[in-house]
């Protein structure tokens, strides 16, 4: 990390430790919460909450719908609870990402139930003396049960919040007592009641309570002194940077903006690059410590927005040592200590720390992650098409270290591929396409195969109604494969007839759909329509197409190709006993290539695994 200016160390077995030791307070069957707002207290609200998950959290706690959205985006499922009020034009993101919000007041329960024709799981915030959000104590039994009435709501947990567990032993009672007075009147048992943070975890007895929410202490960092008397913590973070300059000052020279500090006397500093932009707070200008070298060091002058100062008269020092400013053992630089050299707070302090630093997660000493510079996670969502495109192009150009490469790919590949804004991508998953080869007794079509097809996939329906399309030569029916309403394609011969092409049956799910043939510039269309398709729409349903038709005997092969992205494929060709030997060759274009091929003596079948993605223009071509 030296090549860094600055950089923070997210020690994950501290941040174990820690949730072991607050663990051993808790009542058997009580669950926690692990609160990861603000990006988990600086910390990195990610990797916090795979920790805190391996660790048994069976919920995670974010201040608001943004936060909860990116652990969503990031992949975590577990229930996460928005601990603040939400608003009402944040529903729909709440319902779509399976986010749990906190009911502060009536009118937001309301619109949420009606906005909404499922159960949505809510937890009802009760004001008992924090005085900040909630339901008033007083007026919460009423509150309850009007919104236990609301047929969509389910009042899964039931919370307040202390406001000084940590060094006020008589409050917090009171707020305990009355909340515990709220609960006792229920007539119904919520999943999950819930008072105590993790302050209150070490000075309250809430016997009514199976759910905590572990929020600073978890990082190691104490809420008042008296706590270290009853649990053993450990810093989660530290905050280092480099000397990258030093210099030395003569008695009476001064030392950054507006002179606060003048030497005493002869002395040699460093300068560090790191100031009030990268969080370290610009009140401990004059009042900060480092450590450099093992040893502690005062920070003089003002603290600049890029830079900071440090006495190191009388130490070994070099440009490039290393210098912790906050974290680790030595008490003089943990951040409640710090805070207090300027009547600060322990939560702002490690919120800031690091706005410019990259992240490094270690356990057991070995680095297992990193995070980005700025603490800016990638949220596509943030960035308008020019530039979400332009980092596009650069992810790929500085993943492949080829500007010419990287522009091809990007310019023929992916920019053909969305080449409108709004073009749906389309993808089918379970595709399975069976072919079936068999002699007929027409002696006009003595030179042709009866063909039997049927085609199943899962897809999500656009249109209540989709075509079957069908040419007798690949100009003309390669204008079908743009076209988005078109879900089967098939070349005819040239020397047939478009009517001896027979749809023989069409479903979406159990539909049976109606069909209208025509014929349109030479190619056979065949719509397939039914009024109940509308209420489906927009829904992913199963399509079953099946087909009769002929194909000629003097062809040698059949090619059946894939024109979307697909998930999960088997394409099967039976042909009868008609032929001695039979052969694919796939054209799978994906992470794999090479597909499962097994055959028997009248059938061979090609498959993909049911998880894995094919990409357009793949296929297989049966010979014989």
């Amino acid at each position: 990390m030296k090549e860094d200016r600055s950089w923070t160390e997210i020690d994950l077995i501290s941040f174990e430790h820690n949730l072991t030791e607050l663990k051993k307070h808790l009542k058997p069957g009580t669950n926690f919460m692990q609160i990861v707002k603000a990006d988990a207290y600086g910390h990195g609200a990610y990797e916090i909450s795979k920790k805190a998950i391996q660790c048994g959290a069976t919920f995670l706690g974010v201040a608001n719908v943004q936060e909860g959205l990116l652990l969503r985006y990031q992949g975590i499922e577990i229930p996460i609870l928005i601990l603040s009020p939400s608003l009402q034009n944040e529903i729909d993101l709440i319902l779509e990402n399976n986010l749990v919000p906190t009911i502060s007041e009536l009118s937001f329960a309301e619109e949420l139930n009606k906005r909404t024709n499922k159960q949505v799981a809510i937890h009802i915030n009760i004001d008992t003396g924090m005085g900040r959000s909630g339901i008033n104590f007083k007026e919460a039994e009423k509150a309850i049960a009007e919104i236990k009435e609301l047929k969509n709501l389910q009042i899964e947990g039931i919370f307040s919040h202390f406001s000084a567990a940590e060094n006020d032993e008589e409050y917090t009672n009171l707020q305990s007592e009355r909340f515990r007075q709220i609960i006792a009147k229920l007539d119904f048992q919520p999943k999950y009641i819930h008072i105590a943070n993790s302050s209150g975890v070490l000075t309250s007895k809430c016997e009514y309570a199976n759910l905590v929410r572990l929020g600073l202490l978890s990082y190691g960092v104490y809420t008042n002194p008296d706590l270290e008397n009853k649990i053993c913590l450990k810093p989660v973070m530290t905050f280092k940077s480099c000397i990258s300059q030093l210099k030395s000052a003569e008695k009476g020279e001064s030392i950054g903006y507006n002179r606060t500090y003048k030497a005493a006397k002869n002395l040699q500093y460093a300068v560090l690059p790191v100031g009030y932009a990268d969080g370290y707070d610009f009140l401990l200008s004059n009042k900060g410590k480092v450590i450099i070298n093992d040893q502690v060091c005062n920070v003089i002058g003002k603290i600049s927005m890029d830079m900071i100062a440090a006495d190191v008269t009388g130490i070994k020092v070099e440009i490039g040592d290393e210098a912790i400013l906050l974290g680790g053992n030595e008490e003089s630089i943990k951040a409640e200590n710090l805070a207090a050299l300027y009547n600060g707070s322990s939560y702002e302090l490690l919120c800031q720390i690091g706005r410019r630093a990259k992240r490094y997660y270690f356990e057991n000493g070995e680095l297992i992650a990193s995070s980005p510079l700025l603490r800016r996670d990638f949220v596509s969502s943030d960035y308008s098409d020019d530039k979400l495109n332009n980092v596009i192009e650069t992810a790929i150009e500085q993943r492949l270290q080829s500007k010419e490469i990287s522009n091809l790919i990007y310019s023929d590949i992916l920019k053909r591929y969305f080449a409108e804004h709004d073009q749906d991508i389309h993808y089918r998953r379970n595709f399975r396409h069976t072919i079936e080869f068999n002699e007929h007794k027409r002696s006009e079509l003595k030179d042709y195969y009866l063909t039997k097809t049927t085609l199943t996939f899962t897809k999500k329906l656009q249109n209540d109604y989709f075509y079957v399309a069908c040419a007798n030569n690949e100009q003309l029916l390669e204008k079908y494969f743009l076209r988005k309403d078109v879900e089967y394609r098939w070349l005819l011969d040239s020397n047939l007839e478009a009517a001896l092409f027979d749809v023989t049956s069409v479903k979406i799910n159990e539909i049976e759909l109606y069909s209208e043939m025509k014929l349109s510039g030479g190619c056979l269309e065949i719509r397939c329509y039914h009024p109940g398709l509308r209420e489906l729409k927009d829904q992913e349903v199963k399509f079953s197409i099946s087909t009769q038709t002929y194909y000629p005997k003097n062809s040698h092969q059949l090619a059946v190709y894939l024109i979307e992205m697909t998930q999960g494929v088997q394409i099967e060709f039976k042909y009868n006993d008609l032929f001695r030997k039979v052969e694919a060759v796939p054209i799978f274009s994906g992470r794999s290539k090479f597909p499962q091929i097994t055959s028997n003596a009248d059938s061979i079948k090609v498959s993909s695994q049911k998880e894995e993605w094919i990409f357009p223009t793949s296929g297989v071509v049966f010979v014989y």
